[in-house]
């Protein structure tokens, strides 16, 4: 991304805030400070250090750090749940159950056993194309799917297709070829998928689908529910840049989350954002990009035309109680552009901004009202 230049003092603050936003995803989790310390430091609400534990997982950096409590164990299984989760939710591990079902593998065999550990696939009825599948991916289905539908295709979850045409981490991307991608279109579409229960029917072999654009929100609600089942009040999650936070510093008071200028030194913070018990997810063309020809490409992929987006949006960021509505909402807000994002934000009762690429942000009404922002530079 080439270096971000703003002409005049009224984009001060707006500078300060972009950079806050695009840290979300692009800084590493251990630039997250929280409370009377730093992320080595000790909590003097507590008089103890929180505890930590930093990962690679679902092929990002995971970080997740506890407040109110010492049991170092409950750290090992988050990582062990993010294990779990990715051989549910992979598009491209061979052994994961989502890519069995968009390959359609069956195993009958599993069909009367307990699958918690790996998940499986089968086919209960040839005639109608139904797939029984696992209560995590169904439920995952059926919020991208909820989303999708709302959206009127412009974020859709059978993209697969398209997606896998697509290699932003490769050493060095190209853009795929023209009829390549025409020939995809036609089948990134989640039309006339149902899903009932843990029944899943596909109207076409071709479908095929990727929850890569929510599934971290869903891990990082499920990683909550397990750490506040444990009496867990007080931590942060931290999956590649989406930030859950749960409750707020022992004291009560609001987690202070400071965001790191990118490509600065690791100790320079740009801004601080008070959050208690809410979830702070961005998506934005920066994330995955590469240029050829002189043209910018990136990973926000239009199902219609084959191509990413260019509505004049940098960056779009979610705060939402669920890590899975900003995760979601994060892509399609971006996918609906400015003006039709804006409205499904508030429309979803989240708060968001919107930074387009004359670098200006566009809040949800109420945003700057609910979330506070503190300039911490001189």
């Amino acid at each position: 991304m080439s270096t971000i230049c703003f002409y005049s003092k009224k984009h001060r603050f707006q500078r300060r805030f972009f950079y806050l936003i695009l840290c979300t995803v692009l800084v590493c989790p251990l630039l997250l400070l929280t409370g009377c310390q730093n992320a080595a430091g000790t909590n003097t609400d507590t008089g103890k250090e929180p505890i930590s534990i930093s990962s690679i997982k679902l092929n990002t950096a995971v970080q997740i750090t506890i407040y109110d409590s010492q049991d170092k164990s409950l750290l090992d299984d988050c990582l062990a749940l993010c294990d779990k989760y990715e051989l549910i939710f992979s598009r491209t591990d061979e052994e994961s159950e989502l890519y069995k079902l968009n390959h359609r593998i069956s195993d009958p065999a599993v069909s009367n056993q307990t699958t918690e550990t790996q998940p499986t696939p089968y086919q209960v009825n040839n005639t109608t194309n139904t797939w029984h599948i696992s209560e995590d991916l169904a439920a995952l289905l059926s919020e991208g799917l909820s989303i999708t539908r709302e959206s009127n295709g412009a974020f859709d979850i059978a993209i697969a297709p398209l997606t896998s045409l697509w290699d932003f981490t490769a050493e060095d991307p190209k853009v795929p070829d023209d009829a390549d991608i025409q020939n995809a279109l036609p089948l990134c579409s989640s039309d006339g998928v149902t899903i009932n229960g843990q029944d899943i029917i596909l109207p076409s072999d071709d479908i095929q689908f990727d929850v890569g654009a929510i599934a971290k929100g869903y891990i990082a609600d499920r990683l909550k529910d397990f750490l506040v089942k444990k009496g867990v009040n007080s931590a942060i999650i931290n999956l590649g840049g989406n930030v859950l936070c749960i409750g707020s510093k022992p004291d009560g008071t609001p987690f202070k989350v400071g965001i790191q200028k990118p490509f600065a030194d690791r100790n320079e913070t740009e801004a601080i954002m008070d959050i208690t018990g809410k979830s702070v997810v961005s998506s934005g063309i920066y994330e995955r990009c590469f240029k050829q020809d002189g043209k910018l490409y990136h990973h926000i992929l239009n199902p219609k035309t084959g191509y990413p987006y260019d509505n004049g949006l940098i960056s779009v960021t979610i705060i939402s109680d669920q890590s899975v509505d900003g995760d979601a909402l994060s892509t399609t807000c971006f996918a609906l552009g400015l003006d039709e994002g804006l409205k499904f934000a508030e429309k979803k009762g989240v708060q968001a901004v919107f930074i387009t690429e004359d670098y200006e942000l566009h809040y949800t009404d109420g945003f700057q009202d609910e979330i506070k922002v503190t300039d911490v530079e001189s």
